[in-house]
């Protein structure tokens, strides 16, 4: 019997320290999953040598301007080592809340974006921030707080200029008519706020009309050429809201006959090759200089540098400078 209780307090002993053992082959497995539960490391989720994808949508690219701001884009990207693909948000509110849905769905790294309408483009904003894509705005705004960044010029700057701008060369009295871009656009709201500030301290300028020609040569000749007939010599100064349409507005007032700028002066916005060309051979009298190569380059280089994870600024504003005969040479080069 004593050999027996022996041999069970030695199985017993050893089955005791199998079991501590076992527990503490337990305890370091329970120490193993609670370390890839932890934050991944910095080396994990480093992205400085990730290629990223980044969709851009314009609210159309049927002007110069606009593709002035993609070329300047897709050149920045290409030196940066990024993939880029700019859609045409062809002035349509439906086109480009697509061109967004499309980027969400296949997981584009940001999105850069002109919006169609100041408005209604905010919800696309809202669906790409749930999606977690980082929004960036680009020379148009959206009534969004949901964009990382903004990139471009002041608008109520730009109306104002070219609005002081004729006043001045109006002496101060006359009759004028407004080209307007597409109705909501942020550059539309804003250039006809700037516009009608200066105007509110000239009471002896008045506005014939004032209706939109969608940033469109064309429409601008058109436009304009409807005005002369209505109005039958009553017109004193042409504004329009970009270079495009007071272009379009110049080729209506020479189908009539009247060259002479400086009888019937004629500015705009955006100073693309065109207007300053049509500047230099007296065919437009100024237009309002926007940097849309840097806008374009900007965007991309704020967008990587987020993805990066660098800190960025909510806006980065690039002032607006009135370019005349004086100084042309300067934007010329």
């Amino acid at each position: 019997m004593k050999k027996f209780n022996v041999f069970k307090s030695v199985v017993f002993t050893m089955m005791a320290c199998l079991l501590v053992l076992s527990g503490c082959s337990t305890g370091s497995g329970g120490n193993g999953s609670e370390e890839k539960n932890e934050p991944a490391s910095s080396t994990t989720t480093d992205n400085t040598n990730k290629k990223f994808k980044i969709g851009v949508t314009h609210y159309g690219l049927k002007n110069e301007f606009t593709v002035l701001i993609s070329d300047a884009q897709k050149e920045k990207a290409k030196e940066l080592g990024v993939d880029i693909e700019v859609f045409d948000g062809n002035y349509d509110v439906n086109t480009q809340m697509s061109q967004f849905e499309n980027m969400i769905t296949q997981k584009y790294d940001a999105i850069i974006f002109s919006p169609v309408d100041v408005d209604a483009m905010a919800v696309a904003v809202d669906k790409a921030v749930k999606a977690g894509i980082p929004v960036f705005g680009v020379n148009t705004k959206v009534n969004s707080d949901k964009l990382t960044s903004y990139i471009g010029s002041n608008d109520v700057t730009a109306g104002e200029i070219e609005m002081n701008w004729m006043a001045e060369k109006l002496g101060g009295k006359g009759n004028i008519v407004i080209l307007e871009g597409p109705i909501g656009s942020s550059a539309q709201v804003q250039r006809k706020e700037g516009i009608h500030n200066v105007l509110a301290k000239y009471p002896d300028i008045k506005v014939l009309a004032e209706k939109t020609a969608n940033w469109s040569r064309s429409e601008g000749l058109t436009l304009t050429e409807n005005w002369l007939q209505a109005f039958n010599g009553k017109i004193d100064g042409v504004v329009g809201q970009n270079d495009e349409m007071a272009l379009g507005a110049t080729q209506a007032l020479e189908g009539k006959g009247l060259n002479d700028r400086n009888k019937l002066p004629v500015v705009g916005v955006d100073a693309i090759s065109d207007a300053l060309k049509a500047v230099k051979d007296g065919r437009q009298n100024a237009t309002v200089f926007q940097d849309g190569k840097g806008q374009g380059a900007q965007s991309v280089e704020v967008a990587v540098k987020y993805l990066k994870g660098e800190k960025v600024e909510n806006e980065y504003m690039i002032p607006f400078q009135l370019v005349t005969p004086d100084n042309l040479s300067e934007f010329l080069k």
